[in-house]
């Protein structure tokens, strides 16, 4: 349709999202004048108001709603098409071995596998979920060819890292809960719920608060994203995770509420690690196509959700 382009319809449906220019602008990485005109250019085309202007933070008119359900379709189908284009030349590998943390297992291993088997013909083909410190391991002793894990900190010798995304820590507690009466409070008396000492996660986050949560008692140590989340959402305590973690508990959200968390901010990064003598461009293929899926089906659905993340959330390597 004439007047109707795709980032048109991209910035659309970060300003659906956030209903905020300024975030819009930061999610699409245009200048906000930019994200103002591109709204009006489509408006213009559909001859419709989408957005009510007039409201702070922005709402959608009942065209703008309609609307929006196409467009996120629409724009889904474009951004798996694009996915599957990635890795297409993988027919010269006798074999093929991918390890990727269990944080993916319910959206984004399945599509990746499915992805590559596509490609992978006469190929063998073995991929595993394990967690960071199991696959960092795997890679640096060439158990593996690629590993899709958070980053540990620590350099690898032999190894080459493709960062993917950014993961912001943040605070999750009971939906209604307060949290604003401290740094990191004990929201409602209710205790602070860790990850298992043994898992990367749960290293970072004590790395970079353990002088405010030391004081904390320790009453659950938890391995499991979803255990975890479905406790608080139980309302037996609150937590820190990231937005990739939260984003597989979905079930849970509505008996949920995630806030920035109100000390400096972190974050981990989620990187694809490969072999240094890789001859070819499979790694980058395999990787380009990981930060798609990512954003479309993880980052994307994260942002319309949790609006603060803007700006931390975000694909790296682009």
């Amino acid at each position: 349709m004439k007047g109707i382009t795709l980032r048109g319809l991209e910035v659309f449906e970060a300003l659906a999202g956030t209903g905020s220019v300024a975030q819009a602008a930061a999610r699409t990485g245009l200048s906000q004048p930019a994200v103002s005109q591109q709204l009006r250019n489509l408006e213009t085309a559909l001859n419709a108001e989408l957005i009510d202007h007039g409201r702070r933070p922005m709402r959608l008119t009942p065209a703008g709603s309609l609307f929006l359900h196409r467009v996120e379709a629409a724009l889904a189908e474009l951004r798996l098409a694009q996915s599957e284009l990635t890795v297409m030349d993988l027919a010269h590998l006798k074999a093929l071995s991918i390890g990727i943390i269990d944080d993916f297992d319910d959206s984004l291993t399945p599509r990746l596998a499915t992805i590559l088997a596509d490609s992978l013909t006469g190929c063998q083909f073995k991929m595993i979920t394990a967690s960071s410190h199991d696959l960092i391991a795997a890679i640096a002793e060439k158990r593996l060819h690629l590993v899709i894990s958070a980053h540990t900190g620590q350099p690898l010798e032999g190894v080459v890292e493709h960062p993917l995304a950014e993961d912001p820590f943040m605070l999750v507690a009971p939906k209604g809960v307060d949290i604003s009466s401290g740094a990191l409070p004990d929201p409602n008396g209710l205790p602070y719920l860790r990850y298992d000492p043994d898992q990367l996660i749960r290293k970072q986050i004590d790395g970079h608060l353990a002088h405010q949560i030391d004081a904390h008692p320790v009453p659950f140590e938890i391995g499991s994203h979803l255990a975890l989340m479905s406790m608080v959402a139980r309302g037996i305590g609150w937590t820190i995770t990231t937005p990739l973690g939260y984003m597989r508990a979905h079930r849970f959200h509505n008996q949920l509420d995630a806030h920035p968390l109100p000390s400096e901010p972190f974050a981990r990064q989620i990187s694809l690690f490969a072999s240094s003598d890789w001859s070819d461009d499979v790694p980058l293929n395999v990787a380009q196509t990981m930060r798609r899926l990512i954003k479309t089906h993880m980052i994307d659905p994260a942002l319309t959700e949790l609006p603060f993340l803007a700006g931390h959330l975000r694909i790296l390597g682009l």
